[in-house]
């Protein structure tokens, strides 16, 4: 059976890395730490989060170079920063205004429709605003671990020809159902391996992906920011946004690691275009 890394072009036993930057459009701090970080730093690739407030603003700063997918959101977490869906989707909205805050709180009132039609939505919206769109990448994962949702994100993946994100470290028994056979069933490209942990912070995880790296496509997640008055008023994990900043644009320790390592860095657009050549 053939592996990713060699649809990508590569021996097997080659260990490649993506850094991909969460929450693109989620604020101004956000797109400007993003972008140092994919064009100054060692990140790969990001993911806009199209209902987003900055989402726009983003988009209007993005490049033809940029490796950007689409975070696909139906969440929004914070307690006195709020946005919701761009669609009319009553389902999808919390009782104050806004998405709901948890996943649990979406898997108990969204309809699979309204939540099929508010994603296409934000990949349409993305696409319109002159992104080459590269992947998919749910935001907290909402519709990955639940059957009625995972059916429109693999939905989606087929019908725009884009590669997913996908956890690894959740096992089938822990979902329920085999998310990633299903995947692949239907052509689907996504890493090899994904750490499914939403901790704020990422420096020690960041280490410890890169010194115990594996065969394959790894995909590392990290949220950089620029630090500014609205992060801190989002939220009481900015400081450690902003660490993730430093981690992808200034840190030595990060860049030796690679290095020594011998990994080869890849970004999204690479598994879009093996896709897409079947």
């Amino acid at each position: 059976m053939t592996t990713l890394a060699e649809r990508l072009g590569y021996a097997a036993e080659t260990r490649l890395v993506i850094i991909s930057c969460d929450d693109l459009g989620s604020s101004h701090a956000a797109n400007e730490g993003v972008f140092d970080a994919i064009r100054h730093g060692v990140a790969t690739c990001a993911s806009i989060m199209v209902p987003a407030p900055w989402a726009r603003h983003a988009a209007m700063q993005a490049l033809p170079t940029d490796d950007i997918g689409v975070h696909l959101t139906l969440n929004c977490e914070h307690e006195a920063y709020r946005f919701g869906p761009i669609t009319h989707a009553p389902t999808l909205l919390s009782g104050e205004g806004g998405f709901p805050r948890d996943v649990d709180d979406l898997w108990q009132h969204a309809d699979p429709a309204e939540v099929l039609r508010e994603c296409r939505a934000q990949i349409e919206r993305a696409i319109a605003w002159g992104i080459d769109v590269t992947h998919l990448a749910p935001h907290l994962s909402a519709i990955t671990l639940r059957p009625e949702f995972f059916d429109v994100y693999l939905e989606l993946a087929v019908e725009f020809a884009l590669p997913i994100r996908l956890p690894s470290t959740i096992t089938t028994e822990q979902a329920g159902f085999p998310f990633r056979r299903l995947a692949q069933e239907e052509g689907v490209l996504f890493p090899d391996h994904f750490d499914h942990d939403w901790r704020a912070g990422s420096r020690e995880r960041v280490y410890d992906a890169i010194r115990t790296l594996q065969p394959g496509v790894t995909e590392i997640h990290v949220q950089p920011v620029i630090d500014t008055p609205e992060v801190r008023a989002i939220t009481d994990s900015a400081e450690l946004w902003i660490d993730d900043h430093d981690l992808v644009t200034a840190d030595a320790t990060l860049r030796t690691l690679l290095v020594d390592s011998g990994c080869v860095p890849v970004g999204y657009r690479a598994l879009r275009d093996a896709m897409r050549a079947g």
